[in-house]
C-alpha cells in the first residue's frame, strides 16, 4: 500500500527544530503541555476505568439478576476479549483517517454503552452492552501510544511515555477502591453511569484535541487493516512486541490472585489487604519514574538487562520466603513489580524506532498484545497448579530468564535496528 509522500516545509523546519529542541512536533492550543499529558493517561488508563472500578459489585449483581457467578463474570471475560480485538482495529483506522475523528467515534460508543449498562434488565442486555462498551472504549488505548508517536521524538517522546504509564499503572489499584467507594452511595447502575461521565470526559478532551496524524493511509479500509500483518512481518518490531508484552504475564498473575494470597493464605482482612495491594502498586508507579532517572545515566540495554536479571532475583527471592508473612510477599516481589513495569517505556520507545510507519497499527499491536499476555497470567493462577505465592515466584523466575535470553539473542540479528549503543 502506498502512502502520500511529502511534508509541508512548515512541519519539516518545525520537526528539525523540535529534535534539537526536545519539545512536542504538534502542538496543542488548547490541551496545553500539561492537558495533553493527563488526556493521553486518561485514555491509556480505559481497561482499568471500565473493569476494575465495577469489581467490587460483581457480587450484588450476581444476587440482582438472580443467575450463576460465571454469567455475571462473562461481563468481565468477554469485555477483555472484545477491547483487545477493538485495538486492532482502530489503530489501523486511525491511520487512515485520523486520530481525532477515530477517538470521537469511539469514545462516543462507550459513553452510550456505559449508560445502558446502566439501565440494563437482565444479565443478557448487560453482557451485550458491555460487548459495544469494549468495542468503544478500545479505541482509546490503542491510539494513546500511537499520540505520543505522532507528537515527541527520541528523548521527550520517551519520558512522555513513561511518565503517562507511571500515571496509568497505578489505576488497577485505585479503581476497585473508588468503586466500593461509589457502591455507599449507588448501586451498581451508578458504577455504570460514573463510567458514562468519565466517557464524556475523555469526548470533551478528543473534541478539543489537534489532530497528531500528518500522513494518512492510502487505500481501502481492508488494505488499512491489512497493515498489521505488514507490522507484524517486521521481525525487529514483532520480536520486541513478544518480548516486552510477556512481564504483564506476571503482573496480572499477581493481581488476579493477590486477594486470596493475602486474605485467604495470610488471613487478613480487606482492609488490610487493600495496604500491601496499594504498597506492590506503588512499585508499579514508581518503576517508569526510576526508569527516566536511570536513563539520564545508563544506556537503555543495560537498563533493561538489569530488569530483567532482578526480575529473576526478585522471583527466587519470592519462591524462598514470601511464605514466611505478608510483609516477607510484599517486601521480596517488590523488585520484580518495580522492574516489570520499568522495562516499558523503553520497549515501547524501542518498538516505535522499529516501525517508523503505521504507529496506528503498531500502538494497536502493543496494547492487544499486552492485554492477551495479561488474560493469560490470569488464566496461569486459575488452573489450580499449587500454591499461589510459588506460581507467582516461579512465572517471574521463568518470564524473567526468557526475556532476558531472548533480549541478548535477538539484539545480536541484523533485522533489529541498534539499540545496543543506545
Amino acid at each position: 500500500m502506498e502512502k502520500k509522500v511529502g511534508h509541508d516545509n512548515k512541519f519539516i523546519n518545525n520537526e528539525i527544530q523540535t529534535q534539537l529542541s526536545g519539545e512536542a512536533i504538534i502542538k496543542q492550543n488548547y490541551l496545553g503541555n500539561k492537558g495533553i499529558i493527563v488526556f493521553l493517561a486518561m485514555l491509556s488508563a480505559f481497561v482499568p476505568l471500565s473493569t476494575d472500578l465495577y469489581l467490587p459489585a460483581l457480587p450484588t449483581m450476581t444476587r440482582y439478576f438472580h443467575v450463576h457467578e460465571f454469567q455475571t463474570n462473562l461481563t468481565l471475560i468477554l469485555f477483555f476479549i472484545f477491547f483487545s480485538l477493538g485495538t486492532l482495529i482502530w489503530g489501523p483506522l486511525s491511520d487512515k483517517y485520523g486520530r481525532r475523528p477515530i477517538l470521537l467515534l469511539g469514545l462516543t460508543g462507550y459513553t452510550i454503552a456505559s449508560i445502558l449498562c446502566a439501565v440494563s434488565l437482565n444479565i443478557y442486555q448487560l453482557i451485550f452492552f458491555r460487548i459495544l462498551q469494549a468495542s468503544g472504549g478500545s479505541v482509546a488505548s490503542a491510539l494513546a501510544t500511537a499520540i505520543v508517536r505522532d507528537m515527541y521524538q527520541g528523548r521527550k517522546r520517551e519520558s512522555t511515555l513513561a511518565l503517562v504509564q507511571s500515571m496509568v499503572v497505578i489505576s488497577p489499584a485505585v479503581a476497585p477502591v473508588i468503586g466500593a467507594l461509589l457502591l455507599q452511595f449507588t448501586s451498581w447502575r451508578g458504577v455504570f453511569a460514573t463510567q458514562a461521565i468519565l466517557g464524556v470526559i475523555a469526548f470533551t478532551g478528543a473534541a478539543v484535541f489537534q489532530e497528531t496524524l500528518q500522513l494518512k493511509s492510502n487505500g481501502t479500509i481492508i488494505q488499512t487493516i491489512g497493515r498489521l500483518l505488514v507490522v507484524l512481518k517486521n521481525p525487529g518490531f514483532s520480536s520486541l512486541l513478544i518480548i516486552f508484552s510477556m512481564p504483564t504475564i506476571a503482573t496480572m498473575a499477581f493481581i488476579s490472585s493477590s486477594s486470596y494470597i493475602y486474605q485467604d493464605t495470610f488471613g487478613l482482612s480487606s482492609q488490610v489487604y487493600s495496604y500491601y495491594f496499594a504498597f506492590n502498586a506503588a512499585g508499579m508507579l514508581i518503576g517508569p519514574l526510576i526508569y527516566i532517572m536511570l536513563s539520564a545515566r545508563f544506556k537503555r540495554f543495560s537498563i533493561i538487562n538489569t530488569c530483567f536479571a532482578v526480575m529473576v532475583l526478585g522471583g527466587i527471592l519470592v519462591y524462598l520466603l514470601g511464605r514466611n508473612g505478608p510483609w516477607f510477599l510484599a517486601v521480596m516481589l517488590l523488585p520484580a513489580t518495580i522492574v516489570a513495569s520499568c522495562t516499558r517505556p523503553p520497549g515501547t520507545y524501542f518498538m516505535l524506532e522499529q516501525q517508523k510507519e503505521d504507529a496506528g497499527s503498531a500502538s494497536s499491536l502493543m496494547s492487544s498484545f499486552a492485554i492477551m499476555m495479561g488474560s493469560f497470567g490470569i488464566i496461569m493462577v486459575s488452573l489450580g497448579l499449587g500454591n499461589l505465592i510459588q506460581v507467582v515466584a516461579v512465572l517471574n523466575i521463568i518470564l524473567g530468564t526468557l526475556c532476558g535470553g531472548l533480549w541478548l539473542a535477538i539484539t545480536r540479528r541484523p533485522f533489529l535496528k541498534s539499540v545496543r549503543g543506545m
